[in-house]
């Protein structure tokens, strides 16, 4: 399940919140923007906010290896990987990760900018994010793209399309409105900004702007995370 997905289920986890720090408070429009069509391909093209999913995806369609640079907050667990810590995360770089190693790290890592190019399968992340704070005008679309084989289609569109039906072609943006910034008591006297900003969940709203082949709709949901 993506983390838009998860907002509007009400099933914000860590995943979700990781996605939302970078936020303050403010109205941030053109967000998240993903989209997918079907030709004799199934093509899919989205913003950073899901290089994690679409990793994940792919890592679920077969037994793939992936290359690359994966992120984190902390060092990854349960699987032989060497990191370098560099301003606050650790970064690592990895060459023919398995599908299964990328299942065993998902849950821990910050991003998994990670390509793949195999077996039906070819993923492409870049490898640096983008800074906080660009405007709408700037959000690079195609910063991850995937093309997978036509069969495909269904279960990539119930994936990031699951409020849709039958389609050949669909997009999306999303709106993320932040109301407030609820900090934990017990960091609240805390002078560690840095600590208090991972920490502090976001309240308020989520609107999913969508197109479906000739149609349009909208759709928005509250959420604490």
């Amino acid at each position: 399940m993506n983390f838009i997905e998860k907002i509007f289920k009400k099933e914000c986890d860590d995943s979700v919140h990781l996605q939302l720090i970078r936020y303050g408070k403010g109205d941030y429009k053109g967000r998240a923007p993903i989209s997918i069509a079907k030709t004799s391909k199934v093509k899919l093209k989205s913003g950073f906010e899901f290089a994690n999913d679409f990793v994940s995806f792919a890592a679920g369609l077969d037994d793939l290896k992936f290359d690359g640079f994966i992120w984190s907050k902390n060092p990854l667990e349960g699987v032989d990987l060497q990191g370098q810590k560099k301003t606050g995360k650790w970064v690592y770089e990895v060459a023919d990760l398995s599908s299964e190693e990328v299942k065993k790290i998902g849950d821990q890592a910050y991003y998994l900018l990670l390509n793949c190019d195999e077996k039906g399968v070819k993923l492409k992340i870049k490898k640096k994010l983008p800074k906080p704070g660009k405007d709408e005008e700037k959000i690079d679309d195609k910063f991850c793209q995937m093309e997978i084989d036509a069969d495909k289609f269904e279960k990539a569109r119930s994936d990031f399309f699951w409020d849709i039906g039958e389609c050949k072609k669909a997009s999306a943006v999303h709106e993320f409105i932040i109301r407030g910034i609820e900090i934990p008591a017990e960091l609240r006297d805390s002078k560690d900004f840095a600590l208090v900003r991972e920490k502090s969940k976001r309240v308020g709203k989520l609107i999913r702007h969508i197109k479906i082949d000739n149609s349009e709709k909208e759709e928005s949901v509250d959420f604490e995370a």
